[in-house]
């Protein structure tokens, strides 16, 4: 596909700039659209810095596949706010250089991904040409036995989104742009609650304020499972209970497990809850049980959610056709970027179920929700504490309003770094 448009857009704009922001711009392709761009330079930039926020709230922890183990299960979370602190952050960006001066830049990326772009990818990946991001992606797939998931999928899907912030960059426009154009005018997302505690008067306090900021809906975070007994049951269908009487029947209530459970648990929650109307059950258990997926998908009246560690378009098809599912949550960090995330929406349309990409990061989920059928891609998902600091280091990161988020203005993905904002960076090597 971007192979296609490499040819078929107009060449190069010479206003195009580089991922700085800064005044100066880079000097375009030389060339007509057909021309290679051919990369220079992989790079991986690591920054550090700091901030303040307040200290001793929204560290509720979720129910893990670990919490079977008793001494390795957290204890019951209850906020004590403590004033603010000092927090460090880093975060670690692919920036891909090419002989043309274009530059792409896009994260913040994981350090084990990170480890595979250094090593496995950057070399085969110079003297290429970064407009030919089909056949690359094709490439870097077939190049490595382990590329199918895990970290070198992720490597992948780190690469991909980066040679979509050039391909943006060299013809002027926004990638929404070059992967169709809008479909509407903002994205609506879901509010993600991960983090806030569970105890009952501060759920009810936080859902109502989230409520009132324009999110028509929610997903909460279970924090409790199999290991924590009947006691831990009932505290998961108390928090369904009082997010809806709370709420009342206009906001959607989703619900995520974190691969936490197990079907026979899954299902004694969701006949005791059904009577509540969740949206979805989110990963019930390990991604590996296609077989459990579709047994829940049978057995109950909720839907079956799941999709963030799919890898590519052939697992998610192996679900689909197994009938193991009601919502597909493919995360484009993850899954082999802005290039699978697109054939997975298609595939999932076959099926007519809807892809709501899992919100790890934001960017490239914005760009392809914008540009798709929202039919296939109806809403976005924003994880409130999270995105509070992960985009320190970014002068414009993606912000809803009123739950929307607006379309992203500037060529690519538009990723500007703050220098007031960055401690210390460095090339990052291993």
């Amino acid at each position: 596909m971007a192979g296609m448009m490499a040819t078929a857009l107009a060449a190069p704009s010479a206003g195009a700039r580089s991922f700085t922001g800064s005044s100066s711009s880079s000097s375009p392709a030389q060339s007509g659209g057909g021309s290679p761009l051919k990369i220079t330079a992989v790079e991986l930039l690591e920054l550090h810095g700091h901030y303040q926020d307040e200290a001793g709230v929204n560290r509720q922890q979720q129910v893990n596949p670990l919490d079977i183990y008793d001494d390795l299960r957290p204890d019951p979370h209850a906020d004590k706010p403590s004033g603010t602190k000092d927090f460090s952050t880093e975060a670690i960006y692919v920036r891909i250089k090419t002989d043309a001066g274009i530059e792409g830049l896009y994260g913040p990326i994981e350090r084990d991904a990170a480890y595979v772009v250094h090593t496995d990818l950057a070399p085969f990946l110079l003297g290429k040409d970064a407009l030919a991001g089909e056949a690359l992606w094709d490439q870097m797939y077939r190049s490595n036995r382990h590329s199918r998931a895990g970290f070198f999928m992720m490597a992948i899907s780190a690469v991909d989104n980066t040679l979509w912030d050039i391909r943006g960059r060299c013809y002027n426009v926004p990638v929404y742009r070059l992967l169709g154009g809008p479909t509407r005018e903002s994205v609506e997302m879901y509010a993600s609650c991960l983090g806030f505690s569970l105890e009952p008067d501060a759920v009810r306090a936080r859902c109502l304020a989230v409520q009132k900021e324009g999110y028509r809906y929610q997903k909460w975070f279970m924090g409790y499972g199999p290991g924590s007994g009947a006691d831990g049951m009932k505290k998961n269908i108390e928090l369904v209970r009082i997010l809806r009487e709370t709420l009342g029947n206009d906001t959607e209530l989703m619900f995520d497990a974190y691969s936490g459970w197990d079907q026979t648990y899954t299902l004694e929650w969701a006949h005791q809850v059904e009577q509540y109307r969740p949206r979805w059950i989110e990963e019930a258990t390990h991604p590996e049980k296609v077989d459990s997926f579709a047994l829940m998908h049978r057995s109950t009246t909720i839907p079956i959610a799941a999709g963030e560690h799919l890898y590519g378009r052939w697992e998610v098809h192996r679900y689909l056709e197994a009938n193991a599912l009601s919502v597909v949550q493919a995360d484009p960090e993850w899954c082999g970027g802005v290039s699978e995330l697109l054939k997975i929406g298609t595939v999932a349309s076959i099926y007519d179920l809807p892809v709501i990409p899992h919100g790890h990061s934001l960017r490239a989920a914005i760009h392809v929700i914008a540009s798709q059928s929202p039919m296939t891609f109806p809403i976005g998902e924003y994880l409130i504490n999270k995105m509070r600091h992960y985009y320190h280091f970014e002068s414009n990161p993606l912000v809803p309003v009123r739950a929307h988020i607006a379309l992203p203005t500037g060529p690519g993905f538009n990723v500007q770094l703050n220098p007031a904002r960055i401690d210390s960076q460095r090339i990052l090597t291993f």
